[in-house]
This record gives C-alpha cells, structure tokens and sequence, in this order.
C-alpha cells in the first residue's frame, strides 16, 4: 500500500508538478459527502484504506510509546502517592517549572520536526540531516542553560508555585533539582524523537522509550521505599529513578541515529558548525511554537496556582485527576505525530489534497478512541481513583471530575490532530494565537472566579479546563478549515 501510494506521489499531477486542486480550502472536513466527494476525485490507485494504513503506521508506535509513558508516570504517581497527600503535592508542584525550562528547545523540536517532514517529502535526505544536527546544537546549548537556571532557582520557583507547607516545599526542591540535573540528557533524547517522528519513524522512539519506562519503573521499586539494600529515598527516589531512565533512553537513541543505515544520521562534527539557513528556519517555525509553549506554560502555572490555594488534599486530588486525564492525552498526540508527518511529508510533495485527505481521516480515528475513553472515565472513575489513593474524600471528589474529564475527550482530541497538522504545516503562529486566547486567558480566568467569587471549588476549576478545552478546539477547528497552510512556506 505505501509503495502505492509513493508511486502515485510521484507520478501524479499536472504537467508543472504542481498539486492537483481536488479539494477545496472551505469543504467540511468532517462530513461523509466531503469524504465520499475526495475520494471520487482521488485516482484508484489511491483509497481511503491506504490513507488510513499509513495514518495508523505512523501512529500506533507513538500511541504504544506514549500511553505506557503515561503508565510509568501514573505508576510513580502511584508510589509516591503511597507516601501521603504532601508528597504528591511535592511532585505536582514541580511540573509547571519543568515544563517551562522544556519550552525553548520543545519550541524548536516543532520546527525540526516540521522541516524533517518537508524535505522528507521532497525527496532531500541531505537537508533532513542537517536539520538533524542544527536542531541537537540548539537543544543541547537551551536545555543546559535551562539546566543550570533550573537547579539554581529550584526553591524560589516551588515557593512561587504555591507550596502549602515546608515538607512539601522541601520535597518540591530536591525532587526538581534533580530532575535538573539530568535535563540536558531528556532534552537531547527529545529532539532526536521529533525529528525521528518528523520522516514518519515512529517505531525507533517507541522501543528506546518502552526501555526507559520499564528502567524507571524498577528504580522507582528500589528508590522509593529502598529495597534491595537500596536507601528509602521516597520522593528524591522518584525523581532519581525517572533521570536514569532518560540517560537509557539518551544512549539507545544516540546508537540509534549514529548508525548509518538510517535515514537520519548524526554526525557529531557536524553538530558543532553552525549552519545558519537551516537555523533561521527552525527558528521561523520554531519561535511563534515558543511563544505559544511560554503562554501556555504562564497560564498553566496560574490556573495551578489558583487551584493550590485550595490546600494540600484538593490539590492532591487535583494532581491525581491531571495524571488520570494526561492518559487520554496520548490518542491525540499520538494521532497528531501522524498528522504532522504526513501534512509535512505531504506538503513537501506540494500536494495539499492529500494533506488535508490525510488530517481528516485522522482526526476521525482520533474522535472515535475519544469516545471509548470518554465511556471508561464516565463510569469507572472511582475504581480508577482508588489506584492512587484509599481517601475517601479524594477518591469521591475525583470520580466527580473524571465525568467531566470524559465529556470534553473529543474536543480535546480535535484540537491536538488538527493544530498538530497546522504544525506540520508549519502554521505556528496560529496556535500560539489559539493558546493565548485559551490557556492564558480563558482558562486561569475562569477558574479564578468559579473558585473566588463563585466558591465551586475544586469542581470550578475543572470547569474553568473543559471550557479551555472545547473553545481551544474551536478554534483550531476555525483555523484548519481557513485552508490558510496550504500557502505557507517553510
């Protein structure tokens, strides 16, 4: 079927080269006359099947990669949960400052991701790698000095979180600055997963991080509760086990791209020559996809903020229901690398038809996995909060939110495929729009007057989320639709 369907990339079109127009920018993306209409206007040695076998391709190793991810980070929540409230507190608060040194190089990895996929698609497996090797010198010189600002002002940013009291604060400091010391590793082993994604390898990320995950998983055993003659390192052993986890998955990835029967090869002399084209078109893409991550990183850290004045047990509760519900987070990033790659990969062939034939179908796959994951957190929520805690008070407060959680998977599966496929496109500027609509403003707003003025508590605050949520899709349902990405270029 893939042979197929390179064949036909190649050896369809007009006279020029050009893509043919088989769709228009305004069509409906979800309807059924839209896809029956593409795919009568489609050759017959292309089909909907074919579409969705190389969709699901590129999908089903991220989707495997990132849900046990998301396992092994749930099972540390588990553990540590074990400790009581305060130490998933502890946790919980260093996330955001985590997520915010991750903003500049995770920036950067969208635009390498993007140019990977389009030059894959041209056919220039030479510009692919020196995109390779210019996005690892930005990475390894933002996350180091990310690494070092984190480690330092580690006390200060848990403080300003909102730490509810000193063990949790304490707790806070020594599990981020840890994970501070292995930043660079993680960062590093990022940026080699984008641009893996970004040719449509997907398979390669998978195995070097299922390793990591059952490596973490083990050490969190050991560390801990210290076991095997280990010291009982309790949230400190948390954030060990993660670190060796990420440097297993640093070196399988390193071996991995430095071999040479791959597409995409490192070359360590190189990493070190600046090429600065290549880096102004990563930076293109890379800083509206940066200001976005810092937008959303600032609202996200307000609206975390609003909900830890609630006090240590809502915010635990809290805490438990984002792990629960970052689980449904992994159809649509999974399905959002396949909509990245193939709009990129698409693009570069200059047929935005096929794009956008790719993104709808996508989207569809990612809206029915929503639907059953909906159902499950819908009626299962308690059994699904006793895993983390045997409180009472939390276990019922959290199965509450899950009913929310479950009514809002849809949306949050559309806006992760299509602003992904705007992604691929390299449309960034929009979603850094979309985000600062959303997350900074809607979303942290909201959820200061459901909790202040309101007094709904816990339940405002997820409230304040869903809302965040199904706006966001609009939006970005708005902004695909446009056809707006089918001129960009990158």
């Amino acid at each position: 079927m893939r042979t197929k369907i390179r064949e036909f990339f190649n050896g369809y079109g007009n006279k020029d080269g050009m893509a043919l127009d088989l769709v228009e920018p305004g069509d409906d993306e979800n309807s059924h006359g839209r896809d029956e209409r593409v795919s009568r206007h489609l050759p017959r040695e292309v089909n909907s099947g074919m579409l969705y076998h190389d969709i699901v391709q590129i999908a089903w190793p991220s989707l495997v990669e990132l849900t046990l991810t998301q396992l092994a980070s749930m099972v540390d929540m588990m553990m540590v949960g074990r400790l009581g409230p305060w130490a998933i507190s502890a946790v919980g608060l260093t996330m955001q400052p985590k997520f915010l040194m991750m903003t500049m190089f995770m920036a950067m990895n969208v635009g390498a991701t993007a140019l990977v996929a389009r030059y894959k698609g041209e056919g220039d497996q030479r510009k692919a790698n020196i995109v390779l090797n210019q996005a690892m010198l930005l990475t390894f010189v933002l996350s180091f000095v990310a690494s070092v600002m984190g480690f330092i002002f580690a006390e200060p940013m848990i403080r300003f979180m909102g730490a509810p009291d000193s063990q949790t604060l304490k707790a806070g400091v020594i599990y981020l600055q840890i994970q501070m010391a292995g930043f660079v590793v993680m960062a590093l082993t990022s940026t080699i997963t984008a641009t893996l994604r970004g040719i449509g390898n997907s398979r390669t990320a998978m195995v070097y991080n299922l390793i990591a995950n059952g490596v973490n998983v083990l050490f969190n055993y050991l560390l801990i509760y210290g076991h095997w003659g280990l010291p009982r390192m309790e949230v400190a052993g948390a954030s060990l086990a993660t670190v060796i986890g990420q440097c297993v998955a640093f070196v399988l990835a390193m071996v991995a791209i430095m071999r040479g029967n791959h597409y995409l090869h490192l070359n360590i002399k190189e990493v070190f020559k600046p090429h600065w084209d290549y880096l102004k078109n990563i930076f293109n893409i890379g800083i509206p996809a940066m200001i976005e991550q810092l937008v959303m990183r600032i609202g996200i850290i307000t609206y975390v903020k609003t909900v830890a004045s609630l006090g240590t047990v809502a915010f635990a509760t809290h805490q438990i229901c984002m792990n629960i519900q970052a689980m449904s987070f992994m159809n649509g990033q999974a399905f959002s690398v396949s909509a990245t790659s193939l709009m990129g990969q698409s693009l570069g062939k200059r047929r935005p038809d096929m794009a956008q034939a790719y993104s709808s179908r996508t989207r569809r796959i990612g809206t029915i996995i929503s639907i059953i994951l909906g159902f499950m957190f819908f009626f299962f929520g308690e059994p699904i909060m006793t895993l983390y805690t045997d409180d009472p008070s939390v276990i019922s407060q959290g199965a509450q939110i899950l009913k929310l959680v479950a009514l809002i998977q849809p949306f949050q599966s559309t806006q992760f495929i299509l602003a992904g496929a705007l992604r691929g496109a390299g449309d960034t500027r929009a979603t850094a729009i979309i985000t600062f609509i959303t997350i900074l403003l809607l979303r942290p707003g909201l959820a200061k007057f459901t909790i202040n003025v309101l007094d709904w508590g816990l339940e405002g605050a997820w409230i304040a989320l869903a809302a965040d949520q199904v706006v966001r899709s609009v939006l970005v349902v708005f902004r695909y639709r446009s056809g707006k990405w089918k001129s960009i270029e990158v």
